[in-house]
């Protein structure tokens, strides 16, 4: 081997060994940015469950929170009636003591007095039906009634009160209703009797 081949042969081993340095180097510098992104995957990664469970227990509190909400939603309505039960109690106690009933119909009436009160106090009124003209939105025909007395188609009779809550309907009023009553002929006029 001449000179001038082993001075390329060591440049040649020189080149390697640099090229080789330079890819150890930057092997180097890949394999710390690959370090640094798995830390940080591996951070968001724990992040991510922490949220994760922390969204689930909100989601089970908020439940639990509703549910009790829901369950004692009427607590104030409950409180608010009891009065009228202890009114009921006492009217009853009274009219078992004897008398003519006058006094169960008096602790009746301050009951029922005691429950519309209640309810207005919780936006809950009652639609007037007695002579009004029908309305199907508020009212429930049961019966028509011939009548000359009324305008055709006014609520005659209330079998039972219609109730609003605010707006809304809650039960309508069951109602009879006036229809025109049938016109007498005159031949049925004159043969009529007449009373002396």
């Amino acid at each position: 081997m001449s000179d001038q081949d082993k001075e390329e042969e060591t440049t040649a081993q020189q080149n390697t060994d640099e090229a080789s340095g330079a890819m150890g180097s930057e092997m180097a510098a890949l394999r710390q940015q690959l370090e640094a992104k798995e830390q940080e995957a591996k951070s968001n990664y724990e992040r991510l469950l922490r949220q994760a469970a922390e969204f689930e227990n909100f989601k089970k509190r908020t439940m639990r929170e509703r549910e009790e909400s829901i369950r004692f939603a009427n607590e104030a309505l409950i409180k608010d009636l009891l009065p009228v039960v202890d009114n009921l109690e006492r009217a009853v106690a009274h009219a078992q003591g004897g008398g003519n009933g006058k006094p169960l119909v008096e602790g009746v009436e301050m009951v029922i007095r005691g429950i519309l009160d209640v309810f207005s106090k919780y936006g809950v009124t009652q639609i007037e039906a007695i002579g009004q003209p029908f309305d199907p939105v508020k009212h429930e025909a049961m019966a028509q009634v011939e009548t000359d007395d009324h305008e055709p188609n006014t609520v005659v009779e209330e079998h039972h009160k219609g109730y609003l809550l605010h707006t809304r309907l809650l039960r309508p009023a069951l109602v009879s209703v006036s229809k025109q009553g049938k016109k007498k002929e005159p031949s049925e006029v004159e043969n009529d009797p007449v009373d002396d």
